[in-house]
């Protein structure tokens, strides 16, 4: 009688382990509640190029005493084509909303505001990523609320919807603001 070889049980095993870390990704939490270890922190400096003639996002704008925002798109980006309209809204609400163009190309990106209206009360450009990388940001589009403080109360990734914008992205505009008093 042959004696069975404990290796022969290999290559099912891996091929059961790696389908539960498989079902395991499917099945993880929205990415839009992850954690970020910068909700808390204060708002990383920025080093941003000008986009065309626009109002060049500084630093020094993440540091006035006021509730803003920063959104991270690109135009290549269709998920910020989506959320667009509520960024719109936000501003039309009279929140500083800052953007950071995302590896993309300037004229695209002018096109992109040409086309569908700027909501940004200043916007730079991020051609490498490099800023992005110091947000934590992984995808795009993300947005933070930063409170007067200069400190991030909220990481929103993905694209924001009017069910996001009404659930989570106004109550935490309002926390900041209530903090700030």
């Amino acid at each position: 009688m042959a004696r069975l070889s404990p290796l022969m049980f290999l290559p099912p095993l891996m091929a059961v382990g790696i389908g539960a870390m498989f079902m395991g990704g499917l099945t993880r939490n929205n990415p839009e509640n992850l954690p970020s270890t910068m909700e808390g922190r204060a708002a990383p400096t920025l080093v941003l190029s000008a986009l065309g003639d626009l109002p060049l996002l500084t630093t020094e704008a993440l540091l006035k005493p006021e509730v803003k925002l920063v959104n991270f798109w690109a135009s290549w980006c269709a998920p910020c084509r989506v959320e667009h309209p509520n960024i719109v809204v936000l501003a039309d609400l009279g929140l500083p909303v800052y953007g950071v163009n995302y590896k993309d190309q300037d004229a695209k990106a002018l096109k992109f505001l040409q086309e569908l209206g700027n909501p940004y009360t200043a916007v730079g450009s991020d051609p490498e990523g490099r800023e992005a990388i110091d947000y934590g940001v992984y995808g795009i589009p993300e947005t933070f609320i930063i409170d007067a403080k200069g400190q991030i109360v909220l990481r929103f990734a993905g694209p924001i919807t009017q069910r996001a914008l009404a659930n989570t992205i106004l109550p935490a505009i309002k926390r900041a603001q209530d903090g700030a008093e």
